[in-house]
C-alpha cells in the first residue's frame, strides 16, 4: 500500500481529496480507563468533586471529535453529522470501557475523529479523579469498526 501523505519532494502534505465520492461514513473507536475499585466506585456514585465524571467526559469527546483537525496535522476538517460516546462501566472490572461513534457523509473517513474522540474522553475521566487515583492507566484507544469510502469496511477481529 502507498503512503499518501507526502509529495513529490517526500515531505509531508495534506491529501487531495476533491475528486472523491461522497458517501456515508461511520467509525467506532474503544478505549479503556483502568482504576482503583473505590474510584469506579466514587464515579458510578457520584462522589467526585469535580463533578459528573462520564458526562463531563462526554462532552469533552463531542468537543475533541469536532477539533480533530486541529489537533492531527494533515486531517481535513469535516462536518460531522453524528458524534456519540458511551460508557460500560460493568463489562471489565475496575474498568470504565468507552466507545466513540462518529459519522459524516462526505469525501473522507472518520476514524481520526473517533480515535480522538476517545482519547480525550479518557484524558478528561483521568483529569477529574487524578486526585484520588494516579495510577489510573488509559490502555487499548483502538479502531472497532469502520465503513465506507474506498477502501471499503473494517471491524477489528475479521482479518483485514
Amino acid at each position: 500500500m502507498e503512503l499518501t501523505h507526502f509529495n513529490d519532494q517526500g515531505f509531508a502534505r495534506m491529501v487531495d481529496v476533491s475528486e472523491k465520492i461522497v458517501t456515508k461514513r461511520t467509525a467506532i473507536a474503544s478505549c479503556k480507563v483502568v482504576m482503583k475499585p473505590e474510584t469506579l466506585d466514587r464515579i458510578k456514585t457520584g462522589k467526585i468533586k469535580k463533578g459528573d465524571v462520564l458526562a463531563v467526559a462526554q462532552v469533552a469527546g463531542v468537543m475533541a471529535a469536532k477539533k480533530t483537525s486541529d489537533l492531527i496535522p494533515m486531517c481535513h476538517p469535516l462536518a460531522l453529522t453524528s458524534v456519540d460516546i458511551v460508557f460500560d462501566t460493568e463489562k471489565i472490572e475496575n474498568t470504565i470501557y468507552l466507545e466513540a461513534t462518529v459519522s459524516t457523509h462526505g469525501v473522507t473517513g472518520v476514524e481520526m475523529e473517533a480515535l480522538t474522540a476517545a482519547s480525550a474522553t479518557a484524558l478528561t475521566i483521568y483529569d477529574m479523579c487524578k486526585a484520588i487515583d494516579k495510577e489510573m492507566v488509559i490502555t487499548d484507544i483502538q479502531l472497532e469498526y469502520k465503513t465506507g469510502g474506498k477502501s471499503g469496511d473494517f471491524r477489528r477481529g475479521e482479518g483485514q
